[in-house]
């Protein structure tokens, strides 16, 4: 151990691989390691060069490992797997790691601290609320459409359908606001597989062959041409 210089730290979930070299490239050891005895691996290893692919978890065991005095740099997966010599397993990819790692011509990805990645994950976090309203609004837009009813195109216009829906006196609207029960989406299932429609629909969507399109509630998803009206 007093030998080694160079380390490739395949990570994981629980079962980590070590592979550690000395100054001339020597393999020393190969090992795996339990996701607890990891940093106590670390604590008695003598300061060296730590190699770990740049992934989710990387950023937290890089500033983990650096506090034992460790050099720790992340690599680009794309860049370590040309030096694999084998299939993909654990110690093959510690391997590759620790032999990546020595390159003077290898590009490193830069450590993120704490904060940084917190400011990362609002952004994400934010990013994925947008989609999520998006995806809504879309599957508001089509299943509305589905029974003739359509809105003009952007995030405000979509308030034009609030009223609609929230009309006691609609059928549509009531048969949709009482499909939070399971209840009653047995009951409309049932009434579907019957011929059953709400007037409310039977007035306002398009009929095929003189059967008039049952809301999305009661029929299957919406298709891309019923959606696009």
């Amino acid at each position: 151990m007093k030998d080694v210089t160079t380390v490739g730290l395949d990570l994981a979930k629980h079962v980590f691989q070590a592979y550690g070299a000395d100054a001339e490239g020597t393999p020393l050891f190969n090992r795996k390691l339990r996701r607890a005895e990891v940093l106590r691996f670390f604590e008695r290893l003598p300061p060296c060069l730590v190699g770990m692919e740049a992934c989710a978890s990387a950023y937290y065991w890089a500033r983990e490992i650096s506090a034992f005095g460790h050099d720790v740099r992340l690599l680009p997966p794309q860049y370590v797997k040309p030096f694999a010599k084998r299939g993909k397993t654990d110690a093959a990819d510690a391997e590759a790691i620790a032999e990546a790692v020595t390159r003077n011509t290898m590009r490193f990805v830069p450590v993120k601290s704490a904060d940084q990645q917190a400011a990362v994950m609002v952004l994400k976090t934010r990013a994925m609320l947008v989609r999520q309203r998006t995806q809504a609004i879309n599957a508001l837009r089509a299943y509305m459409g589905e029974l003739g009813i359509i809105a003009p195109n952007g995030i405000a216009n979509v308030k034009a359908l609030a009223p609609i829906i929230r009309n006691e006196k609609d059928e549509l609207a009531s048969s949709i606001r009482d499909e939070r029960s399971p209840q009653a989406c047995s009951s409309v299932l049932s009434k579907a597989s019957t011929g059953w429609a709400p007037e409310t629909a039977k007035r306002r969507s398009s009929t095929m062959n003189g059967t008039p399109v049952l809301p999305s509630c009661c029929a299957s998803a919406p298709s891309a041409s019923t959606a696009s009206r």
